[in-house]
C-alpha cells in the first residue's frame, strides 16, 4: 500500500471525526486531517533537523525541525507520535513522547490539519529511513535559529516551531 492510499480520519474544525479518506484524496482535496510533530532532541540537548527527500507528497525537499506525520485512521495522536518517531528516526523503545499542545494548521491554500505538538529525547543512535530522510543531523538550538532564514523550511514545521517558542515562553 503507498502512503497515498492510507485512511485517514477526517476532521471538522473542533477536531471530531467526520469521515475518513485516503491520504491522496485528502491532500488533494483539501480535507482536513490529523498530524503529529515531534520535536527530538539528543542527550546533548541538539534538536534533529533533516531535509525531506523529492519524493515525499507534501512539501519535498524542504527542511524540517520535526519529524512525525499523519495520525491514521482511529489511532490516537499519542500512537501516530511514538509511531512516526520511530520510523522516522530508524530506532525502537523510544520513550513515549510528550504531549505539549495542539494547534488547527491552515495555510489559507486549503491546506489544513489539526497539529499535535510533542518532544522526546532519543538516546539511541538514529538511521533515519532513506525514503523519508535525504539529509540530517543533530544541531545545537543556535544553529538552527541561525538557518532559519538561509534554508527553506516546510511551512507546518516553521509554524509550529514558532508556536512551540511562544508556548515555551509562557504565551
Amino acid at each position: 500500500m503507498s502512503s497515498a492510499d492510507e485512511i485517514l480520519d477526517i476532521v471538522d474544525e473542533n477536531d471530531q471525526v467526520v469521515g475518513q479518506s485516503p491520504r491522496g484524496a485528502a491532500y488533494a482535496r483539501g480535507l482536513r486531517h490529523r498530524c503529529a510533530f515531534i520535536q527530538v532532541r539528543d542527550a546533548a540537548g541538539r534538536l534533529f533537523v533533516h531535509r525531506r527527500t523529492p519524493t515525499k507528497l507534501v512539501f519535498p525537499s524542504l527542511y524540517d525541525m520535526w519529524v512525525g506525520g499523519v495520525v491514521g485512521a482511529g489511532e490516537t495522536y499519542d500512537e501516530a507520535a511514538l509511531r512516526e518517531a520511530e520510523e522516522e528516526l530508524g530506532v525502537s523503545g523510544l520513550p513515549s513522547p510528550e504531549f505539549l499542545f495542539k494547534f488547527l494548521y491552515d495555510d489559507g491554500a486549503g491546506q489544513t490539519w489539526w497539529s499535535a505538538v510533542y518532544e522526546v529525547r532519543c538516546d539511541l543512535p538514529v538511521n533515519p529511513q532513506a525514503e523519508e530522510v535525504a539529509w540530517h543531523d543533530f544541531l545545537p538550538e543556535e544553529e538552527v535559529e541561525r538557518r532559519l532564514s538561509q534554508w527553506e523550511w516546510v511551512p507546518d514545521g516553521l509554524d509550529a516551531y514558532e508556536r512551540l517558542r511562544a508556548f515555551r515562553a509562557g504565551g
